[in-house]
C-alpha cells in the first residue's frame, strides 16, 4: 500500500472506545516476536503524559542525545505520534514499517493504535535512538505499548483520576492498578503528584515486583512572569515556556525522571534549562491573540485548566465554546467550567464519537448551542473583541478548532 491507502485502512481500523482487550495483540506480538529493542522510558497516566514526554524529550536532545518519541494523539496525520530528535517519521517510512506486516492486521484484528504501535517499536529497532520516550494510549495493564517482556529503564505514572471507567476501572484506585501495569519486575517506578492513596496502591505493586518506588518531590517558588519560573531542587529560578500553572507539575516529574537515569544518561542543570524552555506541544494553553486553545478532556484537566486560565485572564471575561466527546464527564466539566466564565456556547464537529445537540438536552437552560462551531468561534470574537475566548471540551475538538483559528482566521 501507499501512503494514502495505509491512512484509509487505518481509519477504518479505528477501534477507539469500541474494543479495549489485547487478546489478539498479544496473539500479534507472539507469533511476529514484536519487542522494543532499545533503552526506553514507559509513561502512563490520566493527564500530562503527553508534555511529560516532551520536556523529557527535549532534556535528553539538548544533551545530544538520539530520542526517539512514540506519543498519543495527533492532530492532523499519524505520523506526529512517531518522531526522532522531533522529525517526524516519513510517509514513505511509515507505508514502509506498515508493509513488513500487512497481511497480519487483519487477520489478528488489529486496532489502528496497535497497528501504530507496532509500526513505531519497529522504526526505532531499525533507527536506534539512544533512547525512547513511550506514551500509553489508555490505561497501562492492558496498553498495546506495554510488552510482556518490556524493560523499561524507568516505568512514570502522572496522575490518576477516574476517566475510562468502562475499561479501566470504577474507583481511582482500580484505575491505578490498571496503570501500574506497566511496572515491570526490578523495573524503576515514578509517581506524579497524587494523593497517599494511590501511591500505596502502586507502592505495594513495585514491592511485589521488586522495583524501586520513588515520588516526584514539591516545586516551589513558583511565580508567573512572562511565563512561569519555580525552583526544583536543587535547582532554582528555572523557567517555562509556557503559562499553565499544570506544566509545573509535568516539569517537575521529568526533572525527576532525567536525575532518576543520570548514571546511564547524565544531563546537565543547563540542559535540564534548556528543555524546559522548549516550545510545548499544541493545544495546551495555546494562545492566539485573545483565543486559548486547550485540550483538556476530563475532570482534573479541565479544574487544572481553568486555575491557569484565571490566574492569566486578569478581569477579562472568559467566553467559551465547547465541544464534547460521548464519553466524557460534561457532568462534572461543565459546571467546573461556568464558575469561572461569562458565558458557555455548546457546540459539535465531524467526528463520529462528538456530542451533538441531543447530547446536550440537560444542559440546555443553561448554556446556548451553535451547531457550527467556526461561526460560534468567530461570533464570540465579533462580539467580545478585548475578552478572552477559550476554546476546549476534548483534544480532538481543540486540534480541528486551531486548525481554524489559524488557517482561516489567521491568528
Amino acid at each position: 500500500m501507499n501512503y494514502e491507502q495505509v491512512l484509509e485502512y487505518m481509519n477504518e481500523r479505528d477501534m477507539t472506545m469500541s474494543r479495549y482487550e489485547r487478546i489478539d495483540w498479544d496473539l500479534f506480538v507472539r507469533k511476529m516476536k514484536v519487542s522494543l529493542d532499545v533503552p526506553f522510558i514507559h509513561i502512563t497516566g490520566s493527564n500530562g503524559k503527553g508534555s511529560t514526554a516532551k520536556y523529557i524529550s527535549e532534556i535528553y536532545m539538548a544533551a545530544g542525545y538520539k530520542v526517539g518519541v512514540f506519543s498519543k494523539p495527533y492532530l492532523k496525520k499519524p505520523n506526529e505520534m512517531i518522531s526522532i530528535n522531533g522529525e517526524l517519521i516519513k510517509d514513505e517510512d511509515f507505508a514502509r514499517v506498515f508493509s513488513k506486516k500487512e497481511r497480519e492486521y487483519a487477520k489478528f484484528d488489529l486496532s489502528s493504535f496497535e497497528i501504530q504501535t507496532y509500526i513505531a517499536f519497529e522504526y526505532f529497532n531499525e533507527q536506534k535512538p539512544d533512547i525512547a520516550i513511550i506514551e500509553c494510549g489508555m490505561g497501562g495493564e492492558t496498553d498495546s505499548t506495554n510488552l510482556a517482556d518490556g524493560r523499561p529503564v524507568l516505568s512514570i505514572i502522572t496522575t490518576v483520576s477516574l476517566e475510562h471507567t468502562a475499561f479501566l476501572g470504577r474507583s481511582r484506585s482500580e484505575i491505578a492498578r490498571n496503570k501500574a501495569g506497566i511496572v515491570k519486575y526490578r523495573c524503576p517506578v515514578l509517581m506524579g503528584y497524587t494523593d497517599d492513596q494511590i501511591y500505596d496502591v502502586v507502592r505495594e505493586i513495585a514491592e511485589k515486583r521488586e522495583s524501586l518506588f520513588y515520588k516526584v518531590d514539591d516545586f516551589h517558588n513558583a511565580k508567573l512572569e512572562d511565563n512561569y519560573v519555580f525552583d526544583y531542587h536543587p535547582y532554582s529560578e528555572l523557567k517555562l515556556s509556557n503559562r499553565a500553572t499544570y506544566q509545573l507539575r509535568n516539569a517537575s516529574l521529568a526533572i525527576e525522571a532525567v536525575r532518576l537515569l543520570n548514571d546511564k544518561f547524565p544531563v546537565t542543570e543547563e540542559h535540564i534549562r534548556a528543555g524546559l524552555q522548549s516550545e510545548l506541544l499544541p493545544c495546551r494553553l495555546e494562545r492566539h491573540g485573545n483565543v486559548i486553545i486547550d485540550g483538556a478532556h476530563n475532570p482534573e484537566a479541565v479544574n487544572e485548566m481553568m486555575n491557569s486560565i484565571v490566574n492569566l485572564s486578569g478581569e477579562k471575561p472568559i467566553h467559551v465554546v465547547f465541544a464534547s466527546l460521548r464519553d466524557k464527564n460534561i457532568a462534572v466539566e461543565l459546571p467546573r467550567i461556568a464558575r469561572d466564565v461569562a458565558d458557555i456556547t455548546l457546540t459539535t464537529f465531524e467526528n463520529k464519537r462528538a456530542r451533538d445537540e441531543m447530547d446536550y438536552f440537560l444542559y440546555a437552560g443553561d448554556h446556548t448551542y451553535n451547531e457550527d462551531y467556526k461561526e460560534a468561534i468567530k461570533n464570540l470574537m465579533s462580539e467580545h473583541p478585548n475578552d478572552i475566548i477559550l476554546i476546549t471540551g476534548s483534544l480532538a475538538f481543540a486540534a480541528v478548532a486551531r486548525e481554524f483559528v489559524i488557517e482561516e482566521l489567521g491568528l
